[in-house]
């Protein structure tokens, strides 16, 4: 089996380096390659984070969110839109449940004159991107900032419809952000549409092509004020209600602080702040649902809020406070320190490391916890739905294999579980790093996969 493996490996261009691990979920290891050496891990990073969340705060996940729903307060003439860590609030026209606009409803049905708006993020500290994350992807949606007030998965859309040969598409906004618009319509070319940047900059810059015979094309970044963003849209959302703004749209985050927010400098528990009296505020759905998102499509932004939510239990929802739970639930495991590290909670940090033995062991520990069956179902399906969809269509794996995918620069991964052709539940964990160029390490970890199934 490990030469068959080996084989399906091979076929990567040189320099790719792969690990993996596939026991029987007994504890005996059916195929074992590099698997004590450390890798990227990409999104599987978000196997790690969304089961120490749903470990550590049970109740949460599987009862509605009363703690975690944007809420606002009126403080004289100001409004305080204030985050409570969860990534679902909505402000689309066709939103039902978790909608800023309830909190618009709520501020209206009593207040006509308004002051100032500011949307408040203190909740966590102010670690807006994590460590090991490259520059390259703040701009992009994939790479939006983190914070405790989040609205529309803090990205923004642009609608870009092509004009006349050799003129400037239309581009549609919402007018958060400016655009400088350098993409030229063309005939009988082809549409590629670029945009970038600068950190804190409110100007995007798109370049490129657009087809003049091209549908209108949607382009989606990522916000580095959320917490501004959300109390621009509450102030539209008021105005659009009869409600008169006369201040000034402001955000507020909680400077990190190492004495407090770092749970290994800390020398006591952090103190608790008295709960604020709210004039209105959300009930989220479980975050079950979210863990659902989380790990079908790999939402980043989610998945490290879930992070700093479950830091949050014992800490100040610090990224440190968070992994000090990761760390826990590593150790519940019988995971051996040295098997991994992680800087995130979505596995856009590079200096996030695991070994292939240490994440089949906690999966394998998640597969018995009373929990683990639930969690499990949040996992994608080969050939069926999030991101294995198209993946093991026709092979004996197509809807017999349950597992998180990652990707970044250089790197493939794939954990879960596949069922044999026997009809044994098999535990796996599958890595490439060092993939050079634009090559891809996914198709030898497939074929490897679907060699070990059809043995087993």
């Amino acid at each position: 089996m490990r030469d068959r493996v080996e084989a399906e490996f091979a076929k990567a261009p040189t320099g790719a380096r792969f690990g993996l691990v596939v026991g029987d979920g007994a504890g005996r290891e059916i195929v074992s390659i590099r698997p004590d050496e450390r890798f990227i891990p990409a999104s599987n990073t978000k196997i790690v984070t969304t089961a120490a969340a749903w470990w550590t705060m049970p109740d949460a996940i599987t009862a509605p969110d009363t703690s975690g729903g944007a809420a606002v307060r009126v403080e004289g003439k100001d409004v305080i839109l204030t985050g409570r860590g969860d990534a679902r609030l909505s402000s689309a026209a066709d939103c039902v449940t978790n909608c800023l606009g309830q909190l618009a409803n709520a501020i209206a049905a009593g207040i006509r004159r308004v002051r100032n708006i500011t949307g408040d993020a203190t909740l966590f500290p102010d670690e807006r991107w994590s460590s090991g994350m490259s520059w390259n992807n703040i701009p992009s949606r994939y790479g939006t900032a983190n914070s405790a007030l989040t609205l529309d998965d803090n990205e923004l859309a642009a609608t870009v419809t092509p004009g006349k040969p050799g003129e400037a598409p239309k581009v549609e906004h919402l007018g958060y952000v400016k655009i400088d618009n350098r993409v030229v319509t063309v005939a009988g070319g082809k549409t590629d549409i670029d945009f970038d940047r600068l950190p804190f900059d409110r100007t995007i810059r798109f370049t490129g092509t657009i087809a003049a015979d091209a549908t209108p094309q949607t382009i989606r970044f990522g916000i580095d004020d959320p917490a501004h963003y959300a109390a621009w849209r509450l102030a539209a959302m008021l105005r659009e209600r009869g409600v008169k703004v006369s201040g000034t749209i402001t955000s507020r985050y909680r400077t990190l602080d190492p004495a407090t927010d770092d749970p290994a400098k800390r020398a006591a528990p952090p103190p608790r702040p008295p709960a604020p009296v709210w004039l209105a505020a959300l009930t989220p759905p479980p975050l079950a649902e979210d863990v659902h998102t989380i790990n079908k499509v790999s939402q980043n932004l989610h998945t490290e809020l879930l992070l700093r939510r479950t830091g949050l239990v014992e800490g100040t929802g610090s990224v440190a406070d968070g992994q000090k739970r990761v760390a826990a639930l590593f150790a519940a495991a019988g995971v051996p320190r040295t098997a991994f590290d992680f800087s995130d909670g979505s596995g856009m940090s590079t200096y996030n490391r695991i070994a292939p033995r240490g994440m089949v062991t906690l999966l394998d520990w998640i597969a018995r916890q009373p929990w683990g069956a639930a969690w499990r179902e949040t996992l994608p399906v080969g050939g069926v739905d999030g991101t294995l969809s198209r993946r093991f269509k026709g092979t004996a794996l197509e809807g017999r294999i349950f597992a998180k995918t990652g990707t970044i620069n250089a790197t493939n991964a794939l954990a879960g579980y596949m069922i044999g052709k026997s009809g044994k539940l098999l535990t796996f964990a599958a890595y490439a790093n060092d993939v050079p160029g634009d090559a891809s390490g996914t198709p030898m970890i497939d074929a490897a996969l679907v060699a070990v199934a059809e043995a087993n």
